[in-house]
């Protein structure tokens, strides 16, 4: 229940009292007497509106204790003006809750925040994690995180960052910001095994946006994006050990997320308002359709990688599209692809880890274990080097004929 509601609370009190630290406080309080008061009198019909009303009025009490002079005298007549009073404990469904929260995500991820306080404001404010958790997930102890939220809380109320909804011309470059740190947390939880439950976080996140902004595709592309990846989770390891996707056992995949996925995707398509996210999530979806690795319409996917390429034109698109040519045309077409994008992710292990599989398949073995080695030197996860060492290792009694092996393994969202 607290994960449900925590954020509905914070952000409808945020509304009320303009201030976040006072939100979280009386919303936590609210817990406390829940935690009493419902082991009595049973779960509420309406738990939100149940905790909501009950923080609203310990916040307007402790207001009331502390009478902090005029201003606050205001502040509180104001919030008084607006409530149900003291007996309501059935906060109406008609509240604008949902609004609430759409004004607290875009005031958690406003570009005048840096990246990692958008991430953990989300996290903490709207994914209801402690502290604690929200520190764990960013491999930092709890009384430094305890400061960066402090420090975001400070930088919005300094800086005066609206408690709103962008205006309807700022909305598509701000709901991009949104999305992205969504999908950021995700992926964290995807790179690092010790972050793994950051991943149904961003899904509940994403769930959260769809339902809030059910005309926005691109929320719902998102959404799509992240159940297709997580279907194939459970293959992705064996041991401890990467598995590509051209070896996964797809009888792990997880086929309720799949179709799920796949839905969301043709609704997509039919919305004919195609973005990167949906695209990404269409290229997914024709992964998960393929009933083995040789199945896989890869024509459709490079066609695909062409349109995102349009509307998205960076180097780790063209890279993972550079795969998939490679899967159409051949590793030689494959590599003159990489080559031309070489320059630019020099620095990006998943480069040079697609360059080492791909001229492994031209046989080019000694090419094949620089690339792999320098591959090596600019990984970050464990599992990456390991994957990457035992590339090297097989090359050294790799008899294998050229063109044998797929280029595929490369990208870390494509070979995954």
């Amino acid at each position: 229940m607290f994960r449900e509601v925590y954020g509905q609370a914070v952000a409808t009190l945020v509304r009320v009292f303009g201030d976040i630290t006072l939100a979280e406080d009386a919303v936590q309080d609210a817990f406390v007497v829940a935690s009493d008061r419902w082991l009595n009198d049973g779960i509420p019909p309406n738990p939100a509106g149940w905790i909501i009303t009950t923080a609203r009025n310990r916040a307007i009490d402790g207001l009331r204790r502390s009478a902090r002079g005029r201003e606050l005298d205001e502040q509180l007549g104001a919030v008084a003006g607006t409530s149900h009073g003291p007996g309501a404990e059935d906060w109406g469904e008609d509240e604008p809750v949902s609004d609430d929260q759409l004004r607290l995500i875009f005031t958690c991820c406003h570009p005048a925040l840096r990246t990692e306080h958008q991430v953990a404001l989300t996290l903490r404010l709207l994914g209801g994690l402690s502290v604690d958790e929200v520190a764990r997930s960013f491999l930092v102890s709890e009384s430094a995180m305890a400061k960066r939220l402090v420090r975001a809380k400070y930088k919005i109320k300094a800086a005066k960052i609206p408690y709103r909804v962008p205006a309807e011309a700022d909305l598509p470059e701000r709901l991009r910001s949104v999305l992205s740190v969504v999908y950021l947390i995700y992926n964290t939880g995807v790179d690092d095994p010790e972050r793994a439950s950051l991943r149904g976080e961003a899904v509940r996140l994403a769930r959260a946006l769809v339902e809030l902004m059910p005309d926005e595709p691109e929320a719902a592309g998102l959404l799509a994006l992240m159940l297709l990846s997580e279907s194939r989770v459970p293959a992705r390891t064996a041991e401890s050990a990467l598995v590509l996707l051209r070896d996964q056992d797809r009888t792990k995949w997880d086929r309720t997320m799949i179709e799920e996925g796949q839905a969301i995707v043709r609704a997509c398509v039919r919305r004919d308002r195609p973005g990167p996210l949906q695209l990404q999530a269409a290229i997914q979806a024709v992964h998960c359709d393929a009933d083995s690795f040789e199945a896989t319409d890869w024509p459709q996917i490079v066609d695909l990688y062409d349109h995102l390429f349009s509307v998205m034109p960076t180097p780790v698109v063209a890279l993972n599209r550079a795969i998939a040519v490679g899967e159409t045309e051949g590793p030689g077409a494959a590599l003159t692809a990489l080559n031309a994008i070489a320059p630019d992710l020099d620095n990006y292990h998943l480069m040079h880890a697609a360059r080492g599989t791909t001229l492994r398949r031209l046989g080019q073995r000694d090419a094949a274990k620089t690339a792999y080695e320098r591959a090596a030197r600019l990984a970050v996860t464990e599992a990456d080097r390991r994957f990457l060492a035992q590339q090297i290792e097989e090359l050294a009694g790799d008899d294998v004929q050229p063109d044998r092996r797929s280029a595929s393994g490369g990208s870390h969202r494509s070979g995954r």
